[in-house]
């Protein structure tokens, strides 16, 4: 019969597995809207990456989207509206889960 220990670890370990699967999700999503803000702003080669990466550091800033949706409207200015940015993000999210979870491969 597990002990009050062995129940307390395994809710820990779910905890941590949690954690890691949102940050995979939301890194993915993000990766993915600031490929596609990358190209609107006319970047190429390296520099889609580097910009990606910027995005993904601007979630760090707090906790959800907001600072993510910020940034990437206050980048790309009249090349996109706050509305399409939130839904980008919102379908890119369901594709990272997918993959995360492995419904689906990465494309």
């Amino acid at each position: 019969m597990p002990t009050f220990k062995d129940r307390e670890n395994a809710f820990e370990n779910q905890f941590a597995y949690d954690q890691e699967t949102r940050f995979k999700i939301s890194a993915k999503a993000n990766r993915r809207l600031g490929r596609w803000a990358a190209e609107l702003l006319g970047k190429t080669g390296d520099e889609i990456g580097d910009y990606a990466k910027e995005v993904i550091r601007a979630d760090m800033e707090e906790a959800g989207h907001e600072d993510v949706i910020r940034k990437v409207v206050a980048d790309l200015g009249d090349k996109s509206t706050e509305e399409e940015v939130r839904k980008k993000l919102q379908r890119f999210t369901a594709k990272a889960i997918e993959v995360v979870t492995g419904k689906t491969e990465e494309s």
